[in-house]
């Protein structure tokens, strides 16, 4: 491996993933405006592609009086993943990447849960 290049495993530091996917942000981010649900979900589309990881689910809260879309992904498999958390207000701005372990948003902590909800189930199908 040359050095610069990212690897996707348990070596790879939280801060670079984050750093990884807001370089991959800059153009994917809407403009200061309203932003619909299906911009949000082609932005984060966009940035999980460009690390390889997969959407857990999204939501729309209201977070210190600020509604906010925000999506739960996680990178990697078996004892390697990491989650992330992806928030974009809906009045427009950047979008915010983040690990759910560094996160202090409370979606945060579901997004562990849910993937292991959804790992159950694909074992009992």
């Amino acid at each position: 491996m040359a050095n610069g290049e990212i690897r996707m495993d348990a070596q790879l530091d939280e801060k670079a993933l984050e750093s990884t996917l807001a370089e991959s942000l800059d153009d994917l981010t809407p403009a200061a405006k309203t932003v619909s649900e299906e911009e949000f979900i082609e932005v984060v589309g966009g940035a999980l592609e460009a690390v390889g990881g997969q959407l857990l689910f999204k939501m729309c809260v209201e977070n210190g009086g600020e509604g906010q879309h925000v999506a739960a992904a996680a990178v990697g498999d078996g004892s390697d993943r990491q989650f992330l958390l992806l928030t974009l207000p809906t009045g427009g701005g950047p979008l915010k990447v983040e690990t759910a372990s560094r996160s202090t948003n409370p979606v945060a902590g579901i997004a562990a849960a849910y993937a292991g909800l959804m790992d159950a189930f694909k074992t009992a199908a």
